[in-house]
């Protein structure tokens, strides 16, 4: 999810390439329902893309609490507006999808599914309860897949109680744009399990990759040090903020800065997965915490959410960058 804003400004210059990988590689995953735990932010998309595919009969989307239900729906529904505004989609597209969804806060309503997606926020004492609840409710065969972004896939499995049944599906945000899915496999999962989750991320149109269980999978473990790389420079003094995000754009080619891109994500956010990192993997080189990040999130200064971290940021205008 942390990389999501940086993928979504390049991942329009790749749709042939992602066809091609999407068909060269389809098979089909047999899912005929689908579970949906968590309509937040990631939830909703995930959703609607799961309800938008003709390879289910039907999608739960589960919440805790009614209000969180109701907004996740509105979500979905105004998403599906704008496509049909558009002329993306037809209103009996839009019928479809829509009606294919059942809403609902009685976890028992999930008690069927054959794939079970959760995609509440990041705690890890909050997933265990929720999954040692689910364990109970679902049949013995529901796949479990997390699309958590920073936790072990690994200690979410082995809490489920069903670790053979268990794969992590990540999906970047915004989830209705973004191509990629990162599937990750732990030492336990079962090898037609994987294959049917990573066949799944198929069906609903995304590119799948494969991955091990390894601290921030494939996308974010090669970006989030690199921010943290950038940080240290500020730390050092090696290199003003705006010389060492115009050196990685127009030396490298990415399409923003790292400090610029860290703003953009939060740093708190940047800050809660790397302390995490650092506390789980002292050994590791590559998680470090930069001192000028730490001293942002005393300050309160956390980006582009606040007004202030690397940049000045002025409504939704490109900062200036602090030097």
């Amino acid at each position: 999810m942390i990389s999501s804003i940086y993928n979504s400004s390049i991942s329009k210059k790749l749709p042939n390439a992602a066809r091609f990988v999407h068909s060269r590689f389809m098979s089909s995953s047999s899912f005929d329902s689908i579970g949906v735990v968590g309509l937040g932010l990631m939830g909703h998309g995930i959703c609607q893309v799961a309800a938008a595919s003709e390879k289910h009969e039907r999608v739960i989307a589960y919440e805790t609490e009614q209000q969180f239900l109701d907004k996740g729906q509105s979500r979905i529904e105004g998403s599906m507006a704008k496509l049909l505004a558009k002329g993306k989609i037809s209103s009996d597209d839009a019928d479809r999808i829509l009606g294919s969804i059942t809403y609902t806060t009685d976890s028992n309503d999930l008690a069927g599914v054959d794939f079970l997606v959760e995609a509440v926020i990041e705690n890890i004492d909050l997933k265990k309860e929720l999954y040692q609840n689910l364990g109970t409710v679902c049949k013995p065969e529901t796949i479990f897949a997390s699309n958590t972004s920073s936790l072990s896939i690994t200690e979410m499995a082995e809490l489920s109680g069903r670790p053979e049944n268990f794969v992590g599906v990540h999906f970047f945000n915004p989830v209705q744009i973004m191509k990629l899915v990162e599937v990750i496999r732990t030492e336990h999962t079962n090898s037609d399990v994987f294959d049917k989750a990573f066949a799944w991320a198929q069906d609903i149109g995304k590119v799948a990759v494969k991955c091990g269980d390894t601290p921030g999978f494939i996308v974010n473990r090669l970006l989030v040090p690199s921010l943290m790389q950038a940080m240290l420079m500020v730390d050092r003094g090696d290199a003003s903020i705006k010389d060492i995000d115009l050196a990685l754009q127009l030396g490298a080619g990415h399409p923003m800065g790292p400090l610029h891109l860290a703003d953009y994500i939060g740093l708190d956010t940047c800050y809660f997965i790397v302390n995490g990192w650092t506390e789980k993997f002292p050994e590791e080189p590559a998680f470090v915490l930069p001192a000028c990040l730490k001293e942002k999130i005393d300050q309160g200064d956390l980006g582009r959410k606040t007004g202030k971290g690397f940049y000045e940021w002025e409504g939704d205008k490109r900062g200036d960058a602090i030097e």
